[in-house]
């Protein structure tokens, strides 16, 4: 059909806007006429453009069903993360434990103290909230809270060393992820980066080398997202402590992935605990609350109380600042590490960090008898052993033992159920491996396997009709 006329065959944006106010009643107007108008654009786009040689009504109708269903969701969504990856950025990083969402809800729908002293009924600080339970668990004199550890070592470094050098090993000038590197983050802070040694080795004598009258801070980047193996040599904190002392210049530390319990108990790679780090006498350590910590998106700061002063007097605390759903939120998480056991248990991130291989085969294996039920024959259902992933830049040479469910679907390739999981409301995100498609149990919550089931029955669907 000539174009012309395939374009004149479009129904009217009334007439869209009628047929979908019949099936979508309780839309409102504005949504309606925004998504006819989408649809007739794009229908006349693709005819313009050659791409369509037919149209019917019905097509226009279905194209903006389909808009309108897109907008009716919301953008940010909960998936369900069957990749093994436990901290996994793209997909949120940390999930929250139970008593860390309530705690978020009774601050979020109704009014709180945040800033306001109820002792003696004046303004308050919002940083008091935090401050003295984070003091309680790392043992520093000092601890700020902002809204993230780019902040945290941005605003330290702003405050310490403004025009100034701070003196940092090559091997440490790391990329912290979305191409965040320290350098650029030191430039913006207005410090000047004076690095020092070799990418694989740096010695104590480079640091005390490039003192000088302009030297303001010296700077250990924890490698928390790489690690260099080989012919290596790196100066430990402590050492830089010592040499700090000697000159009269204070030590910080960016940890990164802070961790307030020792992981390698639980057969994971030794990841130096904020504790630990504080106790060879460093000056300022940051590190983030929502990655080994398990808490909400945080950047925290601590260390010598009068330097943490200094951090928060600076005007750029007021950009960085904490909202009130995050202190909440970090509150909440922190007070379950007052119990070890509790916050194993209970904090979402060290439960999958820490639960065993043989804990997650019984997932699996719960997962697998309810497929069965559902599954035709010709479809093959396995357990396959695999490995987990960290994630969130930390732990990088660490390969925790895991099980998968693995599928064959006749004529359905690994990509197609990919993607058919991935379909689903809720998403569920697996990962491909060995041309297989896989939903790694570890980092799977329990309750979420009737989801999959469910999934798995949509899926079925659609392929045998």
């Amino acid at each position: 059909m000539e174009p012309q006329k395939l374009l004149s065959s479009i129904p009217a944006v009334n007439d869209i806007i009628h047929y979908l106010a019949a099936n979508y009643p309780k839309t409102p107007d504005s949504l309606l006429s925004l998504v006819a108008r989408e649809a007739a654009q794009k229908i006349r786009e693709e005819v313009l453009a050659g791409e369509r040689l037919s149209l019917k009504r019905e097509d226009v109708f279905e194209l903006a069903s389909a808009i309108l269903e897109r907008k009716l969701q919301p953008s940010l969504r909960r998936v369900v993360n069957a990749t093994g990856v436990v901290i996994h950025t793209n997909l949120g990083r940390s999930p929250l434990a139970r008593e860390v969402m309530e705690a978020i809800s009774e601050i979020s729908v109704y009014y709180s103290n945040l800033e306001y002293d109820l002792a003696s009924g004046k303004r308050g600080s919002r940083y008091v909230h935090v401050e003295e339970i984070v003091r309680e668990l790392t043992g520093a004199e000092g601890a700020l809270v902002v809204n993230n550890n780019a902040s945290a070592v941005l605003i330290t470094l702003n405050t310490l060393a403004l025009g100034k050098e701070v003196i940092v090993s090559r091997g440490e000038l790391v990329e912290i992820g979305g191409s965040f590197r320290i350098p650029d983050v030191m430039a913006r802070s207005g410090a000047i980066l004076r690095e020092v040694g070799a990418t694989n080795r740096t010695h104590l004598r480079d640091y005390e080398a490039a003192i000088n009258e302009n030297t303001a801070l010296l700077l250990k980047v924890h490698k928390s997202n790489y690690a260099m193996l080989g012919f290596t040599k790196e100066v430990s904190g402590k050492e830089l402590v010592s040499l700090g002392q000697k000159y009269g210049l204070p030590v910080a530390e960016d940890l990164g992935s802070g961790c307030f319990v020792d992981l390698s108990q639980y057969g994971l790679p030794k990841e130096p605990t904020v504790q630990e780090v504080l106790l060879a006498g460093l000056d300022i350590v940051t590190f983030s609350g929502d990655k080994l910590l398990g808490g909400p998106q945080a950047g925290i700061i601590v260390g010598k109380k009068e330097l943490v002063a200094e951090i928060r007097k600076n005007p750029l605390n007021r950009a960085v600042r904490i909202d009130k759903m995050t202190i909440a939120g970090l509150e909440a998480t922190l007070r379950l590490y007052r119990d070890k056991k509790e916050a194993l248990e209970k904090i979402p991130t060290l439960h999958f960090l820490t639960i065993p291989p043989e804990e997650i085969k019984k997932k699996a294996r719960r997962l697998k008898r309810a497929l069965l039920r559902v599954c035709p024959e010709g479809v093959e259902i396995k357990i396959v052993k695999t490995i987990s992933r960290v994630g969130g830049g930390a732990m990088p040479l660490s390969n925790p033992a895991s099980y998968a469910i693995a599928f064959n679907i006749p004529k359905v390739s690994a990509s197609r159920l990919e993607k058919k999981f991935r379909d689903n409301t809720p998403p569920i995100i697996g990962r491909i491996e060995d041309e297989m498609f896989l939903l790694d149990m570890r980092t799977v919550f329990p309750e979420e396997i009737p989801i999959m089931v469910e999934a798995f029955q949509r899926v079925l669907g659609d392929v045998y009709g």
